[in-house]
This record gives structure tokens, C-alpha cells and sequence, in this order.
């Protein structure tokens, strides 16, 4: 169903609003972007809610395709081919988190409990292919799963990956807050926030147990388990479950400087994947015709 705002208010930044219930679990999905724009249980905020008539910022709640993260100076070779992307981290010099954020995706399907939406990426500067994108977000008692499927429509091989950009939130400070996370590796980078080198986590960025505490982290980790995995987040009685398959082999954990929510982003690659290093073998690569399909979701 369409929320009552979306239709008192057909102009609304991010275009139709969509409201699914399930098990609990409310959440709203928008036109642009298929960004998740609020979600919680039983009333309760589960992450960041962004305001009905705002502009996502910081690209929260936002699905970031064919690439998360960021892109050396915008340039990348694929199949001998030179790339250049537009620069829109303009202060760090990279193109980042992809081409789908602010794009209006198409409703495919709208459900009491469901939501899904399509959108086709078109060739166009930096980008030599043609994608389908068809996106699900599903709440039952479970909790919310997001479902991608992802083609490849056109004539040429793409690169390609995928992530998501949920904040969570709970009572307080994140700096109380527990943190236990499977990753034991992670992207050294440098002044642009691109990677150097993948290292062993240690100190500051060991997170396999322990408090946040004055933490500050812009990092992507990775070297988990190989199969799905979770990173669990409590805070008292309250507990916060980020999960994904097995396709999503990094994870991005950004502490914003309000110190009240933290991003915990599944990701498909790390940091500059189109291009040859540290991270490059990360980078999926869809022939004409290929697909691939994965699965993440927040549960209490």
C-alpha cells in the first residue's frame, strides 16, 4: 500500500513511499533509490529513520550498485577498456557508491508484508553494460530480508557489486555498546579512505567481542567465515542482528560523529575493487546474460 503522506504529497523528494508490516516489523521503502527509509519493531527504531520530506544523507538506508564503496579517482579498466566515472566524492577525488541511489526504481510488486522494485542501469559514461536490478524487501516475524537479483541484460561483460547502508540504532551512545563480529581482517587505506593493503585486525579494529568504547572507524573488514555470518550489536536488554549470505564477503563498519547510530554495511567487495590490488578479486564479473541472487536482513 501506498503511506498517506506519499499520496497527500505526490511530490514528496523521494517519491512514492511504501509501508510493509510483518511479525512486528514495520518498515517504509521509497521510489528513489528503493532506499529503506525507516524500519522498526513494535514502534521501536531499529535503525535511523529518515524524515518523510528529507533527502537521504549520508547514504543511509540507500543500495549501492554496480559498485559500493569508492572508485580511485573514478578510473577503472575493464576488458582492456578505460572507464572514467563522475567524481561525486569530490573532496577525496573518487566516484562513489554507484549509479542506483538516486534513481526512481519501478514498483514490480506491493504486498502487506513485501515490497519489490526494479530498476535498469543504461550504458553511460564509465559504465560500458546494461543491468537489471530487481529488489525485495520482506518482513515477517524473522525480521526483515532483503533480496537482490542482479543481471546482466546487454551485449558486454560488466563489473560488479553490491551493498547496503542501514545505521542502526539503540538507547545511548554507541560507545556502550557491545559489538561481536566474525571478521578478522580488514583494508588498511589511506588519506582518500582507498585501500593500501588487507591486514590482520588488531587493536582498534578488532571487533570480535568487545565495547565500541571512543572507537572511530571508517572501515571495511573482511576474512570472515566464508559462509553467512552475523554481527551482533546489544546494548542492555536491548540486541540489534545484521546478517548476509555468503555472496557478501566484506562488511563496512562507519562510527558517525553524533555517536548515536552506527552503519554496519554488508558488502560484495572492498573498497577500489575495479581496480587491480589489494581488494580486486573481490569484484564480481556478470557475462551477458548471468545473474547472480543474495540475501541480508536486520532481526532483533
Amino acid at each position: 500500500m501506498t503511506s498517506s503522506d506519499a499520496q497527500n504529497h505526490p511530490t514528496l523528494p523521494t517519491g512514492e513511499q511504501y509501508e510493509i508490516s510483518g511479525g512486528g516489523y514495520c518498515a517504509v521503502v521509497t521510489e528513489q533509490g528503493a532506499t529503506l527509509r525507516a524500519l522498526s519493531h513494535d514502534g521501536v527504531n531499529l535503525i535511523v529513520p529518515t524524515a518523510v520530506d528529507a533527502v537521504p544523507t549520508d547514504a543511509r538506508g540507500q543500495h549501492l550498485l554496480p559498485w559500493p564503496n569508492r572508485v580511485r579517482d573514478g578510473r577503472y579498466v575493464f576488458d582492456g577498456q578505460p572507464q572514467q566515472l563522475a567524481i561525486n566524492e569530490v573532496e577525496r577525488g573518487n566516484a562513489i557508491h554507484g549509479l542506483a541511489r538516486w534513481s526512481m526504481w519501478r514498483l514490480v510488486e506491493l504486498e502487506q508484508d513485501t515490497v519489490r522494485q526494479r530498476l535498469v542501469i543504461a550504458p553511460q559514461d564509465g559504465w560500458p553494460g546494461m543491468l537489471e536490478a530487481l529488489l525485495t524487501h520482506h518482513l515477517d516475524a524473522g525480521g526483515m530480508t532483503v533480496h537482490l537479483a542482479a543481471r546482466n541484460v546487454g551485449t558486454t561483460a560488466v563489473p560488479f557489486g553490491y551493498a547496503a547502508h542501514p545505521y542502526l540504532v539503540m538507547t545511548g551512545s554507541i560507545d556502550q555498546w557491545q559489538v561481536s563480529s566474525p571478521f578478522r581482517t580488514c583494508a588498511v587505506v589511506d588519506e582518500r579512505l582507498l585501500p593500501v593493503e588487507v591486514a590482520t585486525v588488531q587493536g582498534s579494529t578488532d571487533l570480535s567481542d568487545t565495547t565500541l568504547g571512543e572507537r572511530h572507524l571508517d572501515t571495511a573488514f573482511t576474512g570472515g567465515p566464508g559462509g553467512s555470518w552475523q554481527i551482533q550489536l546489544r546494548c542492555g536488554a536491548e540486541r540489534r542482528v545484521l546478517w548476509a549470505d555468503e555472496h557478501f564477503g566484506w562488511v563496512q563498519i562507519y562510527t558517525p560523529d553524533d555517536r548515536s547510530s552506527l552503519a554496519v554495511e554488508p558488502m560484495t567487495c572492498g573498497p577500489d575493487a575495479f581496480n587491480e590490488g589489494p581488494t580486486h578479486d573481490s569484484m564480481l564479473r556478470l557475462e551477458p546474460g548471468s545473474g547472480v541472487e543474495m540475501r541480508w536482513g536486520i532481526h532483533l
